[in-house]
């Protein structure tokens, strides 16, 4: 599967950003449809996942402000994030997994500053 992320760009802290990730074919099979992130000097984080059926995970840092959601008819997972903060910049990559594979798209640039 190929996964194209876009959406990300410059926000001023407490602004908003938008992710999306559009599969090249059917995700419902995927168990768990996610994004992580990584910041410069840092490893790849967990930003937040979702099951097939809707079942939601979030990373400490993003519960409150940030909603993954999944549409299994348009093979697309977006990740709406709020009150965007500095530390939160960082390249933030579309994932899929079905055991034991994971697949990853090629990330989008998310910056928040002033």
């Amino acid at each position: 599967v190929q996964l194209q992320a876009s959406g990300g760009g410059l926000v001023q802290p407490g602004g908003s950003l938008r992710l999306s990730c559009a599969a090249s074919r059917s995700i419902f099979n995927f168990n768990v449809m996610g994004w992580y992130r990584q910041a410069p000097g840092t490893q790849r984080e967990l930003v937040a996942v979702i099951s097939t059926y809707g079942s939601t995970n979030y990373a400490d840092s993003a519960k409150g402000r940030f909603t993954i959601s999944r549409d299994n008819a348009k093979n697309t997972v977006d990740l709406q994030m709020n009150s965007l903060k500095p530390e939160d910049t960082a390249v933030y990559y579309c994932s899929a997994e079905r055991r034991p594979y994971t697949y990853w798209g090629q990330g989008t640039q998310v910056t928040v500053s002033s």
